[in-house]
């Protein structure tokens, strides 16, 4: 009996919908594509390279651009025989400091030559050993540093490697240094020092809009997905969904690479509406699933009395209601209760991870307060509960009350 058998029926190249592949043509980001070319041009002429400093939101082009026209910079470079050009990427997503960058980069440029240890070397001495490595390359290098807020203010190399060449410390080695930072305010936390080399030219990638969204949806299915397999709509529809949450073109794309797998499993003849709507509330809910990775034991009872309030179709709700459910769950779990101001603590960790959505209340005579609803399905929320928390019959009760009053 076979346990795996081929779905092709949807799918003519379901990589085209993921995150590692690299089109031919970047849709929708022709400004910045040609303001990024132009800061890249020193490179081809010869020159030293600028510094350059990408910012945006997750999944909107920032690493795509990149990669695309630094592939595109070393193939047009092969025509000069004048220009020696390499180019170094480092994800910095797990490295805190710029000691820990600096230790990445020299062991990824001698993998064969005697790695270094992470720990042991005074900050300078690795920065010689970077700089004797690049030397070792010399020419032109670009080295990109992704999710570069990762390391904090521990930012010395940020200034160090712009500046390497002008203070001697490489020997006619041309270095320029592409950050990539999905946080906006990264740059402001920079040392001014800093702020002057490594933001020589700077870029902002907006989030998309919808309209975008669905050229970049249609620009990938074409390649993604069979003729006439998908419902019309079904790319507005994740266009919209996602431009309305991030404007994010790495989320629509996961929507619709989902609903396509819905579809096949179904065995269906085409991606439709429904399918989306059954992606989107799996997408949901993994989301709501991971941000529940972070909680406490108290913070998942917080979301849990927000979900039962919503069974009762008693939200948005005041933190005092949230905060009377709450009791009442801990007392079934057998657990302790925290004073209600930990409890909105709580619900605003909640809020930051966009399963919650808050109101402030300025108005009346009994002071400020905040109401809270759920960000998400109700569906996803309660099933994610049901997978993460040991209060099966609380958690039951909560299903038939939302049943009950249509919640569900």
């Amino acid at each position: 009996m076979r346990h795996f058998e081929r779905k092709q029926n949807l799918f003519l190249n379901k990589d085209a919908l993921g995150e590692s592949y690299q089109p031919d043509q970047i849709e929708e980001r022709d400004e910045e594509i040609e303001e990024y070319m132009d800061a890249l041009q020193p490179v081809i002429d010869g020159w030293e390279p600028n510094n350059i400093f990408l910012y945006g939101n997750t999944g909107v082009g920032k690493t795509a651009v990149t990669d695309f026209l630094l592939d595109q910079l070393q193939s047009d470079i092969e025509q000069y025989d004048d220009i020696n050009f390499t180019v170094i990427t480092l994800n910095c997503k797990t490295l805190t400091s710029s000691y820990q960058v600096a230790v990445a980069l020299v062991n990824k440029l001698r993998p064969h030559g005697g790695e270094i240890s992470t720990t042991g070397y005074p900050q300078q001495a690795v920065f010689e050993k970077l700089f004797q490595e690049l030397d070792k390359i010399g020419g032109t290098i670009l080295i990109v540093l992704d999710e570069i807020d990762s390391i904090g203010s521990q930012d010395d190399l940020l200034y160090e490697l712009p500046r390497a060449r002008a203070n001697d410390k490489l020997d006619g080695t041309k270095v320029g240094v592409i950050g990539i930072s999905n946080d906006f305010k990264f740059r402001d936390h920079l040392d001014p020092r800093v702020q002057d080399t490594l933001c020589e030219r700077e870029i902002q990638f907006p989030p998309y809009d919808a309209t975008e969204l669905e050229s970049i949806l249609q620009s990938r299915s074409e390649v993604a997905i069979v003729d006439d397999g998908i419902e019309q709509g079904v790319l507005g529809l994740c266009a919209a969904l996602a431009a309305r949450d991030s404007g994010s073109a790495r989320q629509a794309l996961d929507l619709l690479r989902l609903a396509g797998e819905v579809a096949e499993n179904q065995d269906a003849d085409k991606i439709k509406i429904t399918h989306v709507e059954a992606a989107r509330e799996k997408l949901e809910q993994k989301r709501i699933e991971q941000g529940m990775r972070e909680l406490t034991s108290h913070g998942r009872l917080a979301l849990l009395a927000v979900i039962s309030k919503t069974a009762k179709n008693e939200a948005p709700c005041r933190t005092k209601a949230v905060y009377r459910e709450y009791m009442s769950l801990c007392e079934s779990a057998d657990i302790d209760p925290l004073a209600q101001r930990s409890l909105h603590n709580h619900l605003s960790d909640l809020r930051m991870l966009g399963i919650l959505s808050s109101n402030e209340n300025r108005s009346g005579s009994r002071g400020n307060y905040y109401s809270y609803e759920l960000d998400v399905p109700f569906s996803s929320a309660i099933d994610a509960m049901s997978d993460v928390m040991v209060l099966e019959q609380e958690i039951q009760t909560i299903r038939d009350i939302a049943q009950m009053n249509n919640v569900l």
